[in-house]
């Protein structure tokens, strides 16, 4: 879970992300100005749903992963390293949070979070956060029941479905797991050469630590009282650890029902038009 979270810090921001942040704020003698990733669409379809984007939010971390050896036959979780990309992850969301804080805004949309190997050490790579944050029209509270302003990786088109379908966004939740995939040994594997037979070994070794990444995103959802998690995807990567170490991480956006009626939009049938 993530560290406690304290609504308006600064604790994590630079000085140069808070002068670019106090400058976008509108003043005595100017009406503000606003970033965002999003597109036109997504733009648009955004106020439609009632939000004002107020600017591009992002939060970063610079993180050594440590290393944890395994035994070459066995198949097991490495808690170090699944706390290490967890934790770090979860710093780059909380200061994009403190930029979206700064800026007064209800929440973020589009979030999209990234990992860049850094050259100065072979265990060094950075976690980046980024987002655009959002500010209500018609006010009320849309953030969490900690204080956190919602989070969600849906699309513009997503989040204005979801608003108009009765729900809204309450956090971008996560789950991770790092796991070493244990060597299968000599006398197995002579047994199953030429047959197509499954290989119970790493079959079940890569069942759980899918398994142990989505009760950890379901887990989340859970304690922030959310009615469901939607888009939630797992990714698999092996950042560079090697062919038998391999981190699950599962991602979602959880929502809640904002009244008993869900009214479903009526799809309409858009061709593009192109020009040759």
């Amino acid at each position: 879970m993530p560290d406690r979270y304290t609504p308006g810090s600064q604790e994590g921001l630079p000085a140069n992300a808070k002068n670019r942040l106090a400058a976008m704020l509108p003043g005595a003698n100017k009406k503000g100005l606003f970033t965002s990733d999003l597109s036109i669409n997504e733009f648009l379809l955004v106020k439609e749903a009632g939000f004002d984007p107020v600017g591009l939010v992002v939060g970063s971390s610079i993180y050594h992963i440590g290393w944890q050896k395994p035994a070459l036959n066995q198949s097991v979780e490495l808690d170090t390293l699944t706390q290490a990309m967890y934790h770090a992850r979860d710093l780059a969301m909380t200061r994009m949070e403190e930029e979206a804080d700064m800026l007064g805004a209800d929440g973020i949309v589009g979030i999209r979070l990234e990992i860049g190997r850094q050259e100065w050490g072979e265990n060094l790579a950075e976690f980046i956060a980024v987002g655009t944050a959002v500010k209500s029209r018609t006010g009320g509270n849309f953030r969490t029941p900690s204080g956190r302003p919602f989070t969600s990786d849906l699309s513009g088109q997503d989040f204005w479905t979801l608003a108009k379908a009765g729900y809204r966004p309450l956090s971008f939740v996560m789950g991770n797991c790092v796991y070493h995939v244990g060597y299968q040994g000599v006398k197995a594997w002579f047994s199953q050469v030429g047959q197509n037979v499954e290989m119970p070994t790493y079959t079940q070794a890569i069942y759980d630590a899918r398994e142990l990444a989505l009760g950890r995103m379901q887990s989340e959802a859970e304690q922030i009282g959310a009615d469901g998690i939607v888009g939630a995807s797992v990714q698999e990567n092996s950042h560079g650890w090697g062919s038998h170490i391999i981190e699950y991480f599962a991602v979602g956006t959880s929502v809640i029902a904002i009244g008993p009626e869900h009214a479903v939009p009526t799809p309409s049938l858009v061709l593009p038009l192109i020009d040759r």
